[in-house]
């Protein structure tokens, strides 16, 4: 099952795909795509950290996310723009090559048998990126975004920390 989470920044994701993670399991696993790209993002990571309890099992794993994940298991993945940002940064923002490895990345989890749920940002509903390269992203992740939410089970949209069903 995979349920995707989606919004914009400080939208409530996380906190919702942590709570809904403790409903299907008392051992829930967080997977932090994350590079640390500064001390702010660090700062942030840390907050992430704080927030869970000792039930939690964290693994940080930058792209190949179905090596870690097993079956009958419970887990959160924070989150799909990070996880994108590997592939962008690795393949020098070239959009193509970065959107069929994470496509073909992400499949790989259709075919596992565990609770996915797996949070996101809708970057391309703010400003507009005033660079080629933020454009790019942009781009990247919003044909992301529609693949992901295209195979997911169930779709649910963050606004100002409320949920809103999509599917």
């Amino acid at each position: 099952m995979i349920h995707y989470i989606t919004g914009g920044e400080r939208s409530g994701k996380s906190s919702f795909a942590q709570e809904l993670a403790l409903e299907y399991s008392n051992k829930p696993i967080y997977i932090a795509t994350s590079r640390i790209w500064d001390a702010d993002h660090q700062k942030r990571i840390n907050k992430h950290v704080s927030d869970r309890d000792e039930r939690w099992t964290s693994i940080e794993e930058e792209k190949q996310l179905a090596n870690v994940v097993k079956p009958n298991d419970t887990y959160v993945i924070d989150c799909v723009t990070l996880w994108l940002t590997n592939f962008f940064v690795d393949h020098k923002n070239e959009v193509t090559l970065a959107l069929a490895e994470a496509t073909k990345e992400f499949d790989k989890l259709l075919n596992i048998e565990a609770n996915i749920i797996i949070i996101s940002n809708e970057i391309g509903m703010g400003i507009h990126a005033q660079t080629e390269i933020g454009r790019k992203f942009t781009e990247l992740q919003g044909w992301m975004n529609q693949h992901i939410a295209k195979h997911a089970n169930k779709a649910t949209f963050m606004v100002s920390g409320l949920p809103m069903e999509l599917k």
